[in-house]
């Protein structure tokens, strides 16, 4: 039998291996994984802050671990109709980058992730909206003057002088000048990116960088837009009219100095066969009145009566000089 000492010492080892018991199945231990970090809590307050992965250990039910991301986070905003500096509406949609750098910090302000992007919202929303309406509109949309480089020019080639085609394309060409921007679209949310840090910096957050993610105009300045660009293909199309009507004028000139040419030639040409016919038939009529003078004045008077008496309107007596051939005197 057990004396009172040996009850007491095997009660006090079995209370010890329940409390084991207990104290294992209660969980001391957390698991750490990889991209984890946590802040382990005690009645509230915060008593570790763990950001290496592993084994860790806890006090069970007095001890609370939560866990929050290492890795970068993504926060995407909503569209926003903005006003910019000379008050054209434009959409403006957004991306973030951000982490928890300050997991205690972030505890304590915020404390779950839907209310970090809460936060955020706010945040950056505003951000976006001051920097946007402080700024004109082509600092928005463009990074570079690059554009002030281009020339847009049609496709001529189908030109079949190269003189032309080079004519045509510098009527043609669109050299749109745009004003110089001094900022453009990344210094914009570069500036975003500062003023937002003034705030998320006391919540334990890192904001990496804003993103410009796409930007809309509103329908009245879209409909601006189109209006410039039917602008534009008038002016085009109206330089190749234009090209169009000094080439008509250009041909009809040139067909004209052909065809004065070209009659100017025959006329001569024509000329020169009717002296030389008219050379033949004055050699054949002083052949015939030599051979004959007679009949040459027969044939004389006939040919003259043949081209007067049908057309005659007078009464001529037939003693006269014109009709003795006819009537044989």
């Amino acid at each position: 039998m057990m004396n009172r000492s040996q009850k007491r010492l095997l009660t006090t080892g079995l209370v010890i291996v329940v409390l084991l018991v207990i104290f294992i199945i209660l969980g001391p231990f957390y698991i750490l994984v990889e991209g984890q970090q946590a802040v382990v809590t005690r009645f509230g307050k915060i008593i570790d802050v763990q950001d290496q992965s592993g084994l860790k250990l806890k006090m069970p039910l007095i001890d609370n671990v939560v866990y929050y991301p290492k890795k970068v986070l993504s926060w995407d905003g909503a569209a926003q109709r903005i006003p910019t500096k000379e008050n054209q509406f434009i959409w403006v949609d957004t991306t973030a980058r951000w982490l928890i750098s300050d997991p205690a910090r972030y505890y304590e302000t915020v404390n779950t992730i839907d209310n970090g992007i809460a936060r955020l919202n706010d945040i950056l929303d505003s951000s976006v909206r001051t920097i946007i309406s402080e700024n004109y509109l082509n600092e928005a949309v463009r990074t570079t003057n690059q554009i002030n480089e281009i020339t847009v020019e049609e496709d001529v080639q189908s030109l079949d002088s190269a003189e032309d085609a080079e004519q045509l394309r510098n009527l043609t060409a669109i050299r749109t000048k745009q004003e110089n921007i001094r900022i453009g679209r990344e210094q914009l949310s570069a500036k975003m990116n500062i003023q937002a840090e003034q705030f998320t910096d006391g919540f334990g957050i890192k904001l990496i960088d804003i993103i410009i993610r796409q930007i809309r105009y509103s329908d009245d300045l879209t409909e601006s837009v189109y209006q410039r660009m039917i602008k534009e293909r008038n002016q085009i199309a109206e330089a190749y009219r234009s090209y169009g009507r000094g080439q008509l004028a250009q041909w009809e000139g040139k067909t004209e100095s052909e065809q004065r040419v070209i009659l100017s030639t025959a006329y001569a040409e024509s000329e020169a066969i009717k002296g030389i016919a008219d050379a033949q038939a004055a050699t054949i009529y002083s052949d015939a009145y030599e051979e004959n003078p007679e009949f040459f004045n027969l044939w004389r008077t006939l040919e003259s009566y043949r081209k007067t008496v049908p057309d005659l309107d007078k009464v001529l007596s037939t003693d006269m000089e014109y009709f003795d051939q006819l009537y044989g005197k």
